[in-house]
């Protein structure tokens, strides 16, 4: 998962993982250029955060419904 600091809806998607006992990796994707670059390949330039990634896969932009970010 691809984050910004401060994000709500980063922390909304964290609750989620967390309380469903699902494990996962979180990037800073505003202050690590590296991660930020990363997070555009998978999400076709799309700046929106939380940037979901599953098993190298993209699975979506934003968090809630509708995504939000």
């Amino acid at each position: 998962m691809y984050v910004k600091p401060g994000c709500p809806y980063c922390q909304q998607a964290r609750d989620y993982y967390n309380s469903k006992g699902i494990e996962f990796a979180e990037y800073d994707a505003q202050n690590d250029r590296g991660r930020r670059r990363e997070m555009f390949a998978y999400s076709n330039n799309d700046p929106t955060v939380p940037c979901i990634v599953e098993n190298g896969k993209y699975v979506q932009s934003g968090w809630g419904d509708p995504p939000r970010g």
